[in-house]
């Protein structure tokens, strides 16, 4: 997948339209699904049970899955979502790379 947990990113469309151009960080990436949650993205209301003595019941508000096609890296050069490129440093390690500025994501 081209988002990983913790990358900065902004919704281009999708189920959650109504944040589009939202920027948000990812909190947790499925891979399998080929979807990612992004904090602050399409919140959802979930009822909640009391769990024992100790967990109240109620209505709880929290992030929704996004599909990953939908959300595109945020580059903080050119302040706005960005096509990403794979390349090769001189140490041999491998970074994602913006393909308008050549700014690194990964250090």
């Amino acid at each position: 997948m081209r988002i990983k947990t913790g990358d900065t990113v902004v919704v281009i469309s999708g189920a959650a339209d109504k944040d589009k151009g939202a920027k948000g960080k990812v909190i947790k990436v499925l891979p399998k699904k080929n979807r990612v949650i992004v904090e602050g993205v399409n919140m959802i209301k979930k009822a909640l049970r009391a769990q024992g003595g100790n967990t109240q019941s109620g209505i709880i508000e929290q992030e929704g899955t996004i599909d990953a096609s939908n959300v595109m890296l945020y580059c903080e050069k050119c302040q706005k979502g960005v096509r990403t490129g794979h390349k090769v440093l001189k140490n041999g390690k491998k970074v994602r790379y913006c393909k308008k500025c050549g700014e690194t994501f990964d250090e």
